[in-house]
């Protein structure tokens, strides 16, 4: 299984409704016609969610949005581009939009709270509060979901590079306590590992209406 993220920023202030209803309209539920589309999440840096990061890096600073598609595996990968393709000779792609980090990624762990009773591969399509993404090192999944307010985690991980210790990590953590409360928290957990990271803090759903 793959998870293939993306980390966007809108490029026009104003744009942002029109990004959304876009995505949340037009582009997201296209992502659903490709076999092996198993799942397709964005979630939204707010201003709150900003000021909670503990982490940021000049790479991914500017971004106001997370993508996250899971596929079946890397067959998928070339449909999905050409999709793109087609929307894009359609005049359907938004313009004003950039992605900074945008790839796939390999599923590296799964890790559910031990208080819920609920298979790893499920977490996901369960309802949260929100995500705590970390971006850079590997963690112990075991350990964050642990954590007052967290139900479960997935870990990826960038395997193009030869070099293992280089290559870069993507963590979700899938939220069910308070989300400020329970970026406070992560927060500081996530300091206390004394890792290098390129982006730690919590990103809210969007509502689709």
């Amino acid at each position: 299984m793959l998870g293939f993220f993306s980390f966007t920023e809108v490029t026009d202030p104003a744009a942002h409704r029109a990004y959304n209803e876009w995505h949340q309209f037009d582009h997201l539920p296209e992502q659903f016609s490709l076999d092996g589309m198993l799942f397709g999440q964005r979630w939204v840096c707010t201003p709150a969610c900003r000021t909670a990061r503990v982490a940021v890096g000049p790479l991914l600073e500017p971004c106001h949005y997370m993508t996250l598609y899971l596929m079946r595996d890397a067959a998928v990968l070339e449909p999905f581009a050409a999709l793109a393709r087609r929307l894009r000779q359609e005049d359907r792609f938004f313009s004003a939009r950039h992605a900074h980090l945008s790839g796939p990624f390999a599923v590296a762990g799964r890790w559910v709270s031990p208080r819920i009773a609920l298979s790893s591969g499920a977490l996901p399509f369960r309802p949260s509060t929100g995500i705590y993404v970390v971006v850079g090192p590997a963690l112990d999944g075991a350990a964050l979901v642990g954590q007052d307010g967290v139900a479960g985690a997935w870990a990826f991980v960038d395997e193009a590079s030869d070099d293992e210790a280089a290559r870069r990590h993507i963590t979700v953590a899938f939220l069910d306590g308070d989300l400020p409360a329970t970026a406070t928290t992560l927060g500081q957990w996530c300091l206390q590992t004394g890792e290098s990271m390129e982006w730690a803090g919590p990103l809210e759903g969007i509502d689709p209406n």
